[in-house]
């Protein structure tokens, strides 16, 4: 009876080290999802709500995945709070994010997905192309410009936001490291 009583406390503390052992950090560290905290820098920007024309404030970029294939981003600073949905796609130790929607129209001058003949997102990957050289060689132009992406060795994501303060552009960046 000692002996079926060892063995089950046995096979319970290996049962709850191997479910403890799985749920790590590291599991979180290798998803974009999470909070990344760092900070907004402005260039070329003098006015009301930043007052020097080079500035660095403090910021967080909540990223949620809501769909294989898209993220939500939701920038939160004293000068700041928009969210931004995008599109994910791997690319060697990085994740790149391009926009979805109305906003990829606006911004490349066409529908996402337009030139998939064959249907799928994905599906006629070929010669070893990554999700992101893929995108980039169906659904963008020589020169089309993309803000932003996840460096998953370091755990941090830049966004580069392209702003206008009446006829004046400025740009802001976000730098971020995850915290969770």
């Amino acid at each position: 009876m000692k002996k079926i009583r060892l063995i089950a406390i046995a096979a319970g503390v290996a049962l709850l080290t191997v479910t403890a052992c799985e749920k790590t950090d590291n599991n979180s560290r290798d998803s974009v999802e999470g909070i990344y905290a760092g900070t907004l820098n402005t260039e070329n920007k003098s006015g009301s709500a930043f007052k020097s024309s080079d500035a660095e404030y403090e910021a967080t970029a909540e990223v949620s995945v809501t769909s294989d294939d898209q993220l939500e981003v939701h920038w939160d600073s004293q000068h700041m709070d928009t969210t931004i949905m995008f599109n994910h796609y791997n690319h060697e130790d990085s994740v790149m994010i391009c926009f979805t929607g109305e906003e990829f129209e606006h911004q490349y001058g066409h529908m996402l997905g337009e030139d998939h003949m064959s249907g799928g997102h994905m599906s006629d990957m070929h010669d070893g192309e990554t999700e992101w050289m893929h995108h980039m060689a169906d659904e963008h132009d020589q020169g089309d410009e993309h803000f932003g992406g996840f460096d998953m060795q370091h755990h941090t994501f830049t966004y580069r936001f392209e702003m206008m303060d009446g006829d004046t552009p400025y740009t802001l960046t976000f730098q971020g490291e995850k915290i969770e």
